[in-house]
């Protein structure tokens, strides 16, 4: 016996069914009748899947006065919330990986550990709350016909960046949600602290489960694949070139895209069962099977370095002998990464910013090895870890090859700079090591750093061009750069343009490159 898509869905309509009795119904009839199809399954859920309260809340948004320049800045401040979020990523990261270290080696939890444990799920449901208003603020512009765009005054470029916005948001959350599963639920004893709650931090019990159960939501994750069917038509059309490209990327490059965009609704019949866990499970084994490892793939997300590809000068080895023989302690190493998704939120030429804090040969020439501060770094030297920068699980040393990932690649330096001076360049550099990441890229604040205000901070006596954007006082790499044109106190020692180092005037093409006038 068979049963078109037509029919149940107008039988679906009249009925108008408690969701619950729905989702059952719809499992056993096109499960029986043998019509039991993805594009069956998308179309029926799609008939109630915005939520009631969802709508509610998004035609409230939807009242407030939206143009372009509205949008804009809801983006801008989308921005640092999922910067937040990729920078808690790597805090969990790390925490995880600390105790997983622990469990192995028979160690118990100490109270500082079962601390960062209810604080960080704490911070986690916090940013949840915040990202999921955001997927919910325009999911609503999805079902509305042209007609009704036009009543609310919306423009095709509007409700693109809009809709884009909000499949942003809710890929973060799920990306999230996949972290927090590879790290806790194959432990029984940490997921069991997790759902214990902690009433000091205001986490009511069993708010992970209640988390994984929105997470597998069969409701949610055919809202999400609405979404995503949408970008992918706006794909087919190339009008995703219009869009954001730091909202682009950051669809592009979601680990759990595919697994959302592939779910069937055997998984509302397993997740039933009690099994929420496997379907994650499930993907992440056949993610290790083809050789992947999810635990990297967030990691590297989170740090900002899920590419597309390498960069062009990627374990060039007469690139790295090149640039290590001419470094000197205190230069400013520069790059630019287009295949990555932190060189989307940045403005200009460069996209980020470090300091080369020298060799231990280096580091003992300048009177420097048995200070305490670097005594406190010697390991890191030796493993030759010499790179201080600030990335969004803070402030780190590393190696020069592993820096060296990228396309266009700068030195400068400080002209006439003397071994007193450098002595003060390395060690404010150290200083900073360890800090937190600044999401409110702010230089007149002390206690977190982003990229190009390490040099701000690090490089006393220069008259840095910062600018002010939001009542916050910034620097971006191109401004670090701009030195070299302006005033004269820095010089361009090395310069690599897309891959090919540059020996010609390559100042002039610098300046080119970023738009300066000499």
């Amino acid at each position: 016996m068979g049963i078109s898509r037509e029919t149940f869905l107008r039988h679906v309509s009249r009925a108008r069914m408690d969701r619950i009795v729905f989702v059952a119904v719809f499992l056993l009839v096109s499960f029986f009748s043998g019509a039991f199809s993805k594009a069956m399954a998308d179309d029926v859920i799609d008939t109630f899947s915005l939520e009631p309260v969802t709508r509610s809340s998004c035609q409230q948004h939807l009242d407030q006065q939206h143009t372009q320049d509205f949008i804009a800045e809801e983006i801008k401040a989308f921005q640092h919330l999922a910067e937040e979020a990729l920078s808690l990523r790597a805090v969990t990261i790390k925490v995880g990986q600390s105790l997983h270290e622990k469990a192995q080696i028979g160690l118990p939890l100490s109270g500082k550990d079962m601390d960062l444990l209810s604080m960080g799920l704490a911070t986690h449901l916090d940013l949840r709350k915040k990202l999921k208003a955001v997927a919910e603020a325009h999911e609503c512009w999805l079902y509305m016909s042209e007609r009704e765009l036009r009543g609310a005054k919306l423009m095709p470029d509007e409700q693109l960046d809009g809709t884009i916005l909000s499949l942003a948001a809710a890929l973060v959350m799920y990306d999230n949600y996949m972290l927090t599963a590879t790290l806790f639920n194959g432990d029984p004893k940490l997921r069991q602290l997790l759902n214990d709650g902690d009433q000091g931090y205001q986490v009511n019990k069993a708010e992970l489960v209640k988390v994984a159960i929105s997470y597998n939501s069969a409701i949610k994750r055919a809202r999400v694949r609405r979404g995503m069917r949408y970008y992918e038509k706006v794909q087919k059309e190339g009008k995703h070139l219009k869009a954001n490209p730091y909202l682009v990327a950051l669809i592009d490059q979601s680990p759990s895209y595919n697994m959302v965009r592939e779910w069937s609704p055997l998984h509302v019949l397993n997740s039933k069962m009690g099994v929420y866990e496997n379907i994650t499970r499930d993907f992440i084994s056949e993610l290790q099977n083809d050789g992947v490892s999810l635990f990297s793939m967030l990691f590297g997300n989170t740090v900002g370095l899920v590419e597309t590809r390498k960069g062009k000068l990627y374990e060039r080895q007469d690139v790295y002998t090149e640039i290590e023989g001419t470094l000197k302690c205190g230069d400013i190493l520069l790059e630019k990464t287009p295949f990555r998704l932190t060189d989307k939120l940045i403005p200009g030429y460069w996209g980020h910013a470090a300091v080369w804090i020298g060799t231990e040969q280096e580091v003992r020439e300048l009177g420097l090895w048995e200070h305490p501060l670097v005594q406190k770094h010697h390991n890191d030297i030796k493993k030759g870890n010499l790179v201080v920068e600030a990335l969004r699980s803070g402030v780190e040393m590393n190696p020069l090859k592993r820096f060296l990932n990228i396309d266009s690649f700068g030195v400068l330096r400080r002209e006439g700079v003397s071994a007193q001076d450098r002595k003060k360049i390395v060690l404010q550099a150290l200083r900073q090591v360890g800090k937190s990441y600044d999401f409110n890229f702010d230089v007149e604040s002390l206690e977190k750093v982003y990229c190009s205000k390490l040099i701000y901070l690090v490089y006393n006596g220069v008259d840095w061009p910062v600018k002010e954007s939001f009542g916050r006082t910034t620097i971006t790499p191109d401004d670090v750069a701009i030195n070299v044109f302006t005033q004269d106190t820095l010089q361009l020692i090395s310069f690599y343009h897309d891959g090919r180092k540059i020996q010609d005037s390559p100042a002039s093409m610098l300046a080119g490159l970023m738009g300066v006038t000499q």
